[in-house]
């Protein structure tokens, strides 16, 4: 009499569970969605890359944010990104700048569109330019690199993050400071683009990014 209730308690408990609902493979699928790159759906979302940073879309197919070694990590990467970002915006706006308004004064002999060939001139003329600005580079590289050793170590920097906020975005609403740092680096990855553009049809074509469009325009209209 007892196996027999135990039996169909057993069988009641099976019969019960085949109606209820397979919770635990869909958590399993959620899990795996979940776990999925933001920009490549069809990869898995890299470990480091959790969106806490702005921008971050889990864009990583070659597997640069695993690296951990000589010196190289998710941190040092991300402060070359938003520094080259930063001076990639620089370079775009610079290059067109003085394509439309001419060169800066003191840089009278730089007469060409093409900022490549304009800088040759800059070289040729004014050599002491060149060197000034090589020796800018080299004191803002040591800052930089300095900020990013100490950062990296301590914990309590952000990367690229130097303290420039004269207009007090960091001071106030939280959700906007945010949107902005993601449209900084959005705009600044796009910005990098566009001057790998530049200096490649300039050094090809010897035409001014502006001049160059208005020539391919041109040229393939109808």
């Amino acid at each position: 009499m007892v196996k027999f209730s135990a039996l169909s308690t057993a069988l009641l408990a099976g019969s019960a569970a085949a109606f209820s609902p397979a919770s635990a493979p869909r958590n399993n699928l959620m899990q795996l969605n979940a776990e999925k790159s933001q920009a490549l759906p069809f990869m898995n979302r890299p470990a480091l890359l959790d969106g806490s940073m702005a921008g971050d879309v889990g864009f990583d197919p070659l597997g640069l944010s695993n690296i951990d070694d000589v010196g190289i990590d998710l941190y040092w990467l991300r402060e070359a990104e938003v520094k080259h970002a930063r001076v990639a915006m620089l370079a775009v706006l610079g290059i067109v700048q003085v394509e439309i308004f001419g060169p800066a004064p003191g840089c009278e002999a730089a007469t060409a569109k093409c900022q490549m060939d304009a800088f040759w001139q800059i070289w040729n003329s004014h050599p002491q330019y060149i060197a000034f600005g090589l020796i800018m580079i080299m004191i803002i590289e040591t800052i930089s690199g300095i900020a990013t050793t100490q950062g990296r170590e301590s914990g309590e920097r952000a990367p690229g993050d130097f303290g420039l906020d004269p207009l007090g975005y960091a001071k106030g609403d939280a959700d906007k400071f945010a949107r902005l740092q993601a449209q900084e680096i959005a705009n600044g990855r796009l910005a990098m683009w566009a001057a790998a553009g530049l200096l490649m049809q300039g050094c090809t074509t010897h035409q001014g990014g502006i001049e160059n469009l208005m020539q391919s325009l041109a040229d393939n209209s109808f």
